[in-house]
């Protein structure tokens, strides 16, 4: 009895050795690593192209004295909204009345010569060039009053358009000049703003190709709506529209400078504010991969496309954009065709997968949204 056994332990032990042998040799056969797999889709993708942008108010008009003097009021603050031709500002006239009051005796003396001569000259007692050199020296004094009390009003300086007060740069007792290179302030009309920025001729050639129209008229009128990325990184609430484009190249810059236009009805915006103009470029039911699938190797880009239910392939695709996280594919693969999702570090052409299928929706679901 105890040979059998022993026999029969023997037996079993090498059995069952085979077996885990032979099943080792079925893992390596078949137990290669899962990935997750995904149908390539057809999407309607939007991305955008950002710049820097200046804000002005459509009218920006710098303030100026337009003589000299020392400013004894100041009666505006920063931000007030004013009319067209209110005082803003008042100089110092002290001198100017004492001119004018001289200039006022001139004129009374000039007339009163002018009126003595009158009568002399119609009884022939004088001839009648006295009498005109009297009236010449009448409005010559005329002529000297007006200037002074055109300066005594040029002292009052006043609002050029209907608009907002900027920065007041000058305060009471400061003497300012016409020659200032600073203005007094700036009021602006910010009902709607100016947003300017540039493109360099690269981006502004393939701007302009893929826009319709055949010339640059039309071409601005079918500009697509802008959007304004506020310094605080939050999207304004209206979008804007590119009005003007200068169609030459700034030699010194090598950009074109455009000009949008935004409303500004709660004004939120002001001259002098910044941010970054967005400029959306849409491509419709196009095959589009996620960055993840994707990997670069002397400056191809690669996929792993599912070959056979079983075999990791790498294939080469031409990028036609990148937006956000999604590589928009202009060729190398079809929609409907698998690849794989994730992990292609791990991978090497024409590595043995198992593949786990998973939808596309849910890898694009980690990414920001840029779908229409």
């Amino acid at each position: 009895m105890k040979k059998i056994s022993l026999l029969g332990i023997i037996l079993g032990t090498l059995l069952f050795t085979s077996c885990q042998n032979n099943g080792d040799q079925a893992a390596q056969a078949t137990g290669a690593a899962a990935f997750p797999v995904i149908e390539v889709p057809l999407r309607t993708v939007t991305g955008y192209t950002s710049y820097p942008v200046s804000i002005e108010g459509t009218v920006s008009s710098a303030v100026r004295a337009k003589v000299p003097g020392y400013i004894t009021d100041v009666l505006v603050d920063e931000g007030e909204q004013v009319r067209k031709g209110q005082v803003l500002f008042r100089l110092e006239t002290e001198s100017l009345s004492q001119d004018a009051g001289a200039a006022r005796a001139n004129v009374n003396a000039a007339q009163v010569e002018v009126d003595k001569l009158n009568p002399l000259v119609e009884k022939g007692i004088i001839s009648s060039v006295q009498l005109e050199t009297a009236k010449a020296r009448l409005e010559q004094a005329k002529a000297g009053l007006n200037s002074i009390a055109a300066s005594i009003d040029y002292a009052n300086i006043k609002s050029p358009v209907n608009g907002a007060v900027g920065a007041i740069n000058f305060r009471e007792g400061a003497l300012v000049s016409p020659n200032d290179p600073q203005p007094l302030t700036r009021v602006s009309d910010i009902e709607d703003v100016y947003a300017f920025f540039s493109m360099n001729e690269k981006a502004y050639l393939n701007f302009l190709q893929k826009t319709p129209g055949t010339n640059l008229s039309e071409k601005i009128d079918n500009f697509p709506p802008v959007f304004l990325e506020l310094v605080n990184g939050e999207i304004y609430d209206y979008q804007g529209k590119i009005e003007t484009v200068t169609g030459q190249i700034d030699p010194s810059t090598g950009t074109v400078s455009f000009r949008a236009i935004f409303p500004n009805p709660n004004r939120i915006l002001a001259s002098g504010n910044s941010g970054r103009i967005r400029i959306p470029r849409t491509y419709e039911n196009v095959a589009v991969v996620p960055e993840t699938a994707s990997f670069e190797q002397q400056g191809r880009v690669y996929v792993y496309k599912v070959q056979g239910d079983s075999l990791a392939v790498s294939a080469v695709i031409q990028v036609l954009d990148r937006v956000e996280s999604l590589i928009v594919v202009e060729s190398g693969i079809e929609a409907g065709e698998e690849i794989i999702a994730q992990g292609v570090g791990k991978l090497r052409n024409n590595t043995p997968i198992q593949p786990q299928p998973i939808s596309f929706d849910s890898i694009a679901k980690s990414l920001k949204p840029v779908f229409k």
